[in-house]
């Protein structure tokens, strides 16, 4: 294990923080030094933000927004390539009844289930159209994230070799929560040059905090710093494996740090709350959260994703319901 002031893996982000020589020593200063957050502040602000009105117009955009937004997800033990390539088809079409709702922004599977992503998808695949669907795999043993480093590389290299534009690596708990955000950095920073393409461009990075296991909102604003100066192109809350997973005072939080980043360096860094977001209304708060936050430069996929299965159902039904003035039973919407 990485002793405390050993040298790791230098970053042009770490750099522009800790200085020229980045060390565990400078890292755990930096993250002890950062202020504590004010739970109640960030639960008082987070239900504030159910309390805007938003009418029909912007209603209308925001569920185009949330569904262009949604990584469509199916990470089980009993996934099937027909499952999988269902799902791919529905997230080129979420409403078989209207063409006009927009294509979700990826699928996320396993990384042997890629290959069948990449098939079924066609030219709908982000590589081939700007408004397309991008491929995400989860990787470094997701969900627990209990595996050694050169396991969580082949991980994530098979999954980029297979097609994968994005990879949603867990990071190790067990390891931040004993105060080793060293051996947590430099895992993510070897992750992301995994993430290497053979054209010299690399697959996004999604880095997900498993923020149900990190117990404080404290935790929560490290483990946010520790990614980004690691190199997370997105930061990400949770596996939807663990209770609780997605909240708005967390991902309230993790924007600030995100806001924060803008603020010192210009550089956007994404954003991806995942699991238990299943109602329409629920994710038109965390699209006010996120104007309120940080901006409305962020209420784009480039820069916000929803990780969810059901939620992308009740969108469709809320869809069709400002549409037609009646809501459609469920089985106007394809079971995932």
């Amino acid at each position: 294990m990485t002793t405390p002031s050993s040298a790791v893996q230098p970053t042009n982000r770490s750099q522009t923080v800790l200085g020229g020589t980045v060390t565990e020593k400078a890292l755990k200063r930096f993250l002890e030094g950062l202020p504590g957050v004010d739970a109640v502040g960030a639960q008082a602000r987070a239900d504030g933000f159910a309390t805007r009105s938003i009418k029909t117009t912007s209603k209308a955009w925001g569920l185009d927004t949330i569904i262009s937004m949604v990584d469509l997800t199916t990470l089980e033990g009993a996934d099937t390539p027909g499952k999988v390539r269902t799902l791919a088809q529905k997230a080129t079409m979420p409403d078989p009844m209207d063409s006009t709702a927009p294509s979700v922004a990826a699928v996320c599977v396993y990384g042997d289930m890629v290959a069948e992503v990449r098939d079924s998808l066609g030219s709908w695949h982000i590589s081939q159209r700007s408004d397309g669907v991008a491929i995400a795999a989860v990787a470094t043993a997701f969900p627990s994230g209990r595996a050694s480093l050169p396991v969580k590389i082949l991980d994530t290299e098979f999954a980029v070799a297979e097609g994968a534009d994005e990879i949603d690596m867990v990071i190790d708990r067990g390891a931040f929560l004993q105060g080793a955000w060293g051996v947590v950095y430099d895992q993510i920073v070897a992750v992301k040059e995994a993430c290497a393409r053979p054209d010299g461009t690399y697959a996004h990075l999604k880095v997900i905090l498993e923020t149900g296991e990190l117990a404080t909102l404290d935790n929560v604003r490290r483990a946010s710093w520790l990614a980004i100066l690691a190199g997370a192109d997105f930061i990400k809350t949770s596996t939807g494996k663990v209770a609780p997973a997605a909240t708005l005072p967390v991902t309230v939080t993790m924007l600030e740090v995100i806001r924060d980043w803008y603020a010192l360096t210009g550089e956007k860094i994404g954003m991806k709350p995942a699991g238990g977001i299943r109602a329409s209304k629920d994710a038109l708060r965390y699209l006010v959260g996120v104007a309120e936050t940080v901006g409305e430069k962020w209420l784009s996929p480039d820069l916000f994703r929803f990780g969810a299965s059901s939620l992308l159902n009740d969108v469709v039904l809320q869809r069709q319901k400002m549409k037609t003035g009646h809501y459609s039973g469920p089985d106007y919407v394809s079971v995932d």
